[in-house]
């Protein structure tokens, strides 16, 4: 069932339910009035019947038929039975009787007001004192012209019941066409949206209210659409780089190959060649373990380390630094904790030691001979760390594209390298709730400050 369907029908059920609850309850509170005052009416009756029956006596004639001409017109059936204090019957009608059970005719002599019924008929008996003695005086009919106009209320409003739930389904389907109206026009702009489309967006302002749900779906939608497009271009560059650099190694490993093929040579130009071929297929190896760590980055961390302390791991990065350039490396310490399992983190340690080692290798391979300024720093609830070079720097048209795999500036070409590990650092980082932040100038060297989360 479609969703304007279900609030259609959703709809309709609540206000029927409404509805009829209130029908309902003006129906049986028009009974119960209709009740009472035929019970009134009884009550009339049978004091009126008293004073026909037992005072009529003490009336002078004009003033009798008069109090007749008035209030002696009869209900429907209509019965009045007389009885004196002992239960002796004064007066009854002989072609028909109301039963009056005996508890409830000694009720009416202690003085109490009885209603009772009698098959069709409902009936009441009062006491009456008047100067001949105490009499009990029962009268009861049947409430043709109540039921009557109960049964034809309840057809009206059965009537009106049947219409109202007929216009409130024709008005909910209007309603209901109406409200998913934009998220019709949302879905068919959705549908023309494909992998090769990924330009496109959905209008946020097809509903009437620019803040309602529709418009942050649709809002919410077209961000996801940027966070696709992104990826999608990160994809494609990320294959169009890595099929450059893969084919650039490939292409020269197998020239190398056929070159010392073609002809017979003397074993150092056969070492010569096998060099130049080691060289090519260890750049090759990089390159694939650069490609095995980005899609390492991508999947989600394996188990986390109990505890990892960022002072020792800066530590074991800098000892992973080739012997050579590791005095070039100046490590300086800022303001830290008291305690130094403040400086713990929970990550992956593996993954954050790749992290920093590619940064300490970027930052030494772009200054040479210049040295590396490292500080580690603590504030609460995180660790700096800062890595200062005095090398080429990036030129501002280059910077936003330096976290894109395979990326390399323009000054960076003359350096071998992949443009790997920035991108590979950011994501690792990124995945263990830290930031990555980068502020070069060109010629004047790159500064990388990381933030990480402690434990």
């Amino acid at each position: 069932m479609t969703i304007r369907n279900r609030l259609i029908w959703l709809f309709v059920g609540l206000v029927a339910f409404i509805l009829l609850a209130v029908l309902s309850t003006a129906f049986l509170l028009q009974r119960d009035y209709g009740q009472r005052e035929f019970r009134q009416r009884l009550r009339d009756r049978a004091e009126v019947a008293a004073y026909i029956f037992l005072e009529k006596d003490e009336l002078r004639s004009t003033a009798f038929q008069e109090f007749q001409k008035r209030y002696q017109q009869t209900l429907t059936d209509e019965i009045i039975q007389i009885y004196n204090a002992q239960g002796e019957v004064r007066f009854v009608r002989e072609d028909a009787r109301l039963e009056v059970p005996p508890n409830v005719l000694a009720s009416i002599v202690a003085g109490n007001e009885e209603y009772f019924a009698d098959g069709p008929r409902l009936a009441v008996g009062i006491f009456y004192h008047d100067n001949q003695g105490s009499f009990v005086v029962v009268a009861g009919a049947e409430n043709v012209h109540g039921q009557a106009r109960l049964r034809s209320l309840a057809t009206i409003m059965a009537s009106v019941f049947v219409l109202s739930l007929l216009l409130i389904y024709g008005a909910g389907r209007v309603f209901a066409g109406r409200a998913l109206a934009p998220i019709a026009a949302i879905n068919d702009q959705m549908d023309r949206i494909t992998a090769h489309d990924l330009h496109l967006r959905v209008a946020e302002g097809l509903s009437d209210n620019q803040k309602d749900e529709l418009s942050r779906l649709a809002h919410t939608f077209n961000r996801l659409l940027d966070r696709l497009e992104g990826s999608f271009e990160a994809q494609r560059a990320f294959v169009r780089y890595a099929s450059h650099e893969l084919r650039t190694p490939l292409a020269a490993s197998i020239g190398e190959a056929q070159l010392a093929l073609t002809r017979d040579r003397d074993p150092a130009a056969y070492r010569a060649a096998l060099r130049e071929l080691l060289a090519d297929l260890t750049q090759l190896n990089a390159l694939l373990n650069h490609l095995l760590e980005l899609a390492q980055a991508e999947v989600p961390l394996p188990e986390h380390d109990a505890c990892i302390r960022v002072d020792e791991l800066l530590a074991e990065a800098c000892a992973a630094v080739e012997p050579a350039q590791r005095a070039r490396l100046q490590v300086h310490t800022g303001r830290l904790p008291a305690e130094p399992e403040q400086l713990e983190l929970t990550g992956n340690r593996a993954l954050l030691a790749r992290a920093l080692g590619n940064l300490l290798e970027n930052a030494l391979k772009y200054s040479a001979p210049q040295p590396v300024a490292v500080s580690l720093e603590y504030e609460p609830g995180r660790v700096l760390l800062r890595i200062q070079d005095q090398g080429i720097g990036i030129a501002d048209d280059d910077l936003p594209q330096v976290f894109q795999p395979f990326f390399r500036a323009a000054n960076a070409r003359p350096v071998a390298g992949h443009g790997v590990g920035l991108a590979l650092a950011r994501k690792i980082i990124e995945r263990h709730g830290g930031q990555l932040e980068l502020a070069s100038r060109l010629g004047r060297g790159t500064t990388v400050l990381v933030r990480l989360p402690t434990a």
